[in-house]
């Protein structure tokens, strides 16, 4: 039996494809303002609502749980018929609680899809049917309904010994479950200006944002702070309908966003991500490589010659250990991670090894970036 622990040379493929891409400095990096911003009061709004789920097969919630039985009584009641709670002994019905995004611009009619999750003690929600629930907003107000058959994308069978699950069966969900009944009202202007959010806070790309919108419309922005731009359209852009394309037309304007020079470390994967504005002083690397083999070679011993003992298998066990030499490597003042991972990559190093080596230059004071462990 051989048992070899040696560090492995499969570096990978994703973390230096992306450091050793030629990188053009003539290629216009900027990026479109629809694709860093949002205007202001354009987002998702979160709805909800509780309800009952009937069909199951004897998966339901159980008799202690007497939320899902109060409710088949109230849906009863609502129907004309009269029963009591102490009578309903059925396991083929759920209590859930039904979320859903809405977007923005959502009009009634339109179909949202639906997530539904148990709130009592049933063990599956497969097959089950979403009877009619409203949703409300954080404000109490109810902006759709939802109904519809539920779909687990999965499974779970128990038996009396043995289980067998497929994700989980206590979610379910049903694709344009909900339907919009009520528009929820707000406006792009604030009196007669209108703001855009960055969706990563920046000085920098923030007062870059302003000098592009000022050079096509003078004057019209202002930065708030990192991540407000605060624009007012022109005379001819301030009605109902123009403001739209006004909207349109900023959004097509190229800005080049700035951020913090990181780098993204992930020790489960190995994963390392760096920006372009990383930088590295002058610093020396050197990494050793480590072999060792256990080598396991058991001996029969046999017991002398008329004596009383037996014949015994005994072990003997064989180590080998090599440390690889490895040279100094320097590296220059003002290097980026794209030099760091060529001259590290000289030295025949493994993600792993990447990401303690730069844990150690970053203590060293020689890596100016912010470094994030995850």
């Amino acid at each position: 039996m051989n048992l070899v622990l040696t560090d492995t040379r499969a570096i990978l493929f994703l973390v230096f494809f992306l450091f050793f891409i030629p990188y053009d400095k003539s290629v216009n990096a900027a990026i479109r303002v629809k694709d860093i911003a949002y205007v202001k009061g354009v987002r998702d709004n979160q709805l909800y609502g509780y309800g009952l789920v009937v069909g199951l097969q004897g998966s339901g919630d159980s008799q202690i749980f007497r939320v899902s039985r109060q409710l088949a009584v109230n849906i009863f009641e609502k129907l004309g018929v009269l029963i009591s709670g102490s009578d309903f002994l059925s396991k083929n019905i759920a209590a859930v609680m039904i979320t859903v995004n809405i977007p923005a611009f959502a009009r009634p009619g339109d179909k949202l899809d639906v997530v539904v999750s148990s709130i009592g003690d049933a063990k599956s929600l497969e097959g089950g049917v979403l009877l009619q629930t409203a949703l409300q907003g954080a404000d109490n107000e109810v902006y759709a309904v939802a109904q519809g058959p539920l779909s687990i994308g999965g499974y779970n069978v128990e038996g009396q010994s043995q289980s067998l699950r497929k994700n989980i069966s206590t979610t379910a969900y049903i694709s344009n479950g909900a339907i919009v009944e009520k528009e929820i009202q707000f406006s792009i202007m604030q009196g007669k200006s209108l703001s855009v959010v960055l969706r990563d806070p920046d000085f920098t790309t923030a007062n870059r944002m302003v000098e592009a919108i000022n050079a096509h419309y003078p004057n019209a922005a202002r930065a708030i702070d990192a991540a407000v731009v605060t624009i007012v359209p022109p005379g001819e852009f301030q009605s109902e309908s123009a403001v739209i394309q006004f909207v349109a037309n900023i959004e097509e304007l190229y800005v080049k966003p700035d951020s913090i020079a990181r780098v993204i470390i992930n020790e489960r994967t190995g994963t390392i991500v760096a920006g372009e504005n990383v930088r590295i002083s002058t610093v020396a690397v050197a990494h050793g490589n480590l072999s060792i083999t256990i080598t396991e070679k058991p001996e029969v011993s046999q017991p002398g010659v008329f004596s009383s003992g037996q014949t015994a298998i005994v072990p003997r066990t064989e180590i080998q250990a090599e440390e690889a030499e490895k040279k100094l490597n320097i590296i220059q003042e003002g290097a980026t991670i794209a030099d760091v991972a060529r001259a590290l990559n000289i030295l025949g190093v493994t993600p792993r090894d990447l990401i303690s080596i730069f844990q150690a230059i970053k203590r060293a004071g020689a890596l100016h970036a912010e470094l994030i462990i995850m």
